[in-house]
């Protein structure tokens, strides 16, 4: 009786919950990860890019929005190690895995705004699905990130969707 309770007791992770179901939202928060590098760099880029007459505007809107991002990068690490796997960590990866696209010498606001856009309703329905996943699994610590994310990016879209008319 012991050695059933104890091969029960090792399908769990460390935080107790199922291992195999735990591996496979590390796999869907690695391709969280990748995207949301991506989206990192290109929000670099229209910083440090952006020409026009919204330039100081939007040079510090940028900024913003890759410090938010570069703060989530390391939460969705951080989170895929809590659960007991490892994070993607090379560019090459990133690029391979993410279906956000990294966008060369945007200068245009508008441009800039509209892959903005783009990028938040792919990150939005990855957000959604592991949300959907993670709470499947009773996994609180995923489900309360994403949650947190979806409401913001949700409020961001809003924003910038006006910026644009």
């Amino acid at each position: 009786m012991g050695n059933k309770k104890e091969n029960k007791m090792s399908t769990f992770n460390s935080i107790g919950l199922d291992q195999a179901k735990s591996k496979e939202l590390s796999a869907q928060l690695n391709d969280l990860l990748a995207n949301f590098q991506i989206f990192y760099m290109n929000a670099r880029g229209y910083h440090w890019n952006i020409k026009g007459n919204q330039f100081f505007e939007l040079h510090l809107k940028f900024e913003e929005l890759y410090n938010d991002l570069l703060v989530k990068v390391d939460e969705i690490a951080e989170r895929v190690l809590t659960l007991g796997e490892t994070p993607l960590h090379t560019f090459s990866e990133y690029i391979e895995q993410s279906e956000i696209k990294a966008q060369k010498n945007v200068t245009s606001g508008d441009a800039c705004i509209s892959d903005i856009l783009a990028s938040f309703a792919i990150l939005l329905k990855k957000e959604r699905t592991i949300l959907e996943n993670a709470s499947e699994i009773n996994d609180e610590g995923t489900s309360a990130l994403m949650g947190d994310y979806i409401r913001e990016q949700e409020k961001l879209v809003w924003m910038y969707s006006s910026f644009l008319g």
